[in-house]
């Protein structure tokens, strides 16, 4: 009897010892919503390019080189000066020129005066010849007379015209329109031309105060900054494309300053190198660019964006959107119930802050800009307001 009464007692204790631990367990809870911004997804037509680093180049570059010895006696120009075809340069002290011009004329003058007595010495003789009261040998040397005379007369107007020449070239004018330099020579400066090799002496010497123009023999360096030039290089692996579009377009080719933020220029691509170069595996491109306002200057570093196609319609997101992970990239994509996918994506060129998907998103989708560190697939998300309206705005930038 004793042992049938102590097992309900048993049993009520075990029970009383179950109810205690269920009071205890802490109640469950469900967890809030990760915050995020989201956009949604564009459409817009981007370019397929090539990035470069490139450099402008003057269209034409002349270097201004005395063409006869002289004195500088005056400069019609000032430093930097906007310059057209014909305008005034320099000029060389004409008077010995116009001395040797002036006596050439007085030789040609004189061998003209001698060739008309042998034409008409000649003349005579010829009638003379004919009713044989001059023998042959004497027409012949009144013959060789008279061609004497008319190769000299030709010789004196070649003199002459070597000479005008000379006095033309002590006038010295821009033979491009562009842009002038810092002149290399003073007025006082006496240059000297020997053949190909010009000079710039100074009272013999050459002149302290401008070496360069003593070693080159320039005067000044005029360069066309419109349009301009702009090389830059792709790289070998990216050259057969180019030269496919080229075969069936003109590429164009969008310049811009490094620190310009303003809309790029935009030209046409002029010239493809024939060879690659060694070493460094690129081939060199030249694109023209307008730059009539002279916003870009030779010798500086643009930043050149070769255009080879056009994407019609193409997905973007903001470049702030994908994520890496082990499986390759992703985004979140947001539902209609507000929970968030986790979406494989494959991305294509970046478009400035924007970035092309080529697979794994349509036009519409709402994607997770920031806050994805705190988003669980599939679980709800609180989304911030007006995210689709900046994406739209950045996408028609």
């Amino acid at each position: 009897m004793k042992n049938v009464i102590m097992i309900p007692v048993v049993f009520v204790v075990i029970m009383a010892l179950v109810s205690g631990c269920e009071k205890n367990t802490p109640p469950s809870f469900e967890r809030p919503p990760a915050s995020v911004s989201a956009v949604s997804t564009v459409t817009q037509d981007v370019p397929v390019y090539i990035d470069s680093v490139g450099k402008t180049v003057a269209r034409e570059v002349v270097s201004i080189q005395p063409q006869v010895s002289g004195q500088i006696t005056q400069i019609h120009f000032v430093d930097g000066a906007e310059l057209k075809k014909g305008d005034m340069l320099f000029t060389i002290d004409p008077r010995p020129y116009r001395a040797q011009l002036e006596s050439a004329e007085a030789t040609l003058a004189e061998k003209k005066a001698a060739l008309e007595l042998a034409k008409m010495q000649l003349d005579r003789y010829a009638d003379l010849l004919a009713s044989k009261s001059v023998s042959q040998l004497d027409y012949d040397q009144r013959k060789n007379t008279y061609d004497i005379a008319e190769a000299q007369v030709q010789q004196s107007r070649a003199a002459v015209d070597t000479a005008r020449i000379n006095l033309d070239y002590c006038f010295i004018r821009a033979p491009i329109d562009g842009r002038a330099g810092q002149r290399l020579v003073d007025v006082g400066n006496v240059v000297t031309f020997l053949g190909n090799l010009s000079r710039l002496t100074s009272g013999g010497q050459q002149s302290a105060g401008n070496p360069g123009a003593g070693n080159t023999g320039a005067l000044l360096v005029i360069q066309r900054l419109d349009p301009i030039y702009a090389d830059f290089t792709v790289t070998e692996n990216e050259l057969t494309s180019v030269q496919q579009k080229m075969k069936n377009s003109s590429l164009k080719a969008e310049v811009r300053l490094p620190d310009d933020s303003e809309k790029p220029r935009e030209g046409a691509v002029s010239f493809l190198d024939n060879a690659v170069q060694e070493g460094t595996g690129t081939v060199k491109l030249r694109a023209t660019i307008p730059n009539s306002d002279h916003h870009f200057w030779p010798g500086r570093f643009v930043r050149v964006r070769l255009v080879l196609d056009t994407i019609r319609g193409a997905v973007l997101i903001p470049a702030a959107a994908p994520q890496m992970a082990a499986e390759g990239t992703f985004v979140y994509v947001i539902r209609d119930d507000s929970t968030a996918e986790l979406r494989p994506v494959k991305l294509g060129q970046r478009q400035d802050d924007l970035v092309v998907v080529n697979e794994g998103l349509k036009a519409g989708e709402r994607v997770v800009v920031t806050g994805q560190l705190a988003v669980t697939p599939d679980a709800k998300v609180q989304v911030s307001e007006s995210g689709a309206l900046a994406a739209k705005s950045e996408a028609g930038s």
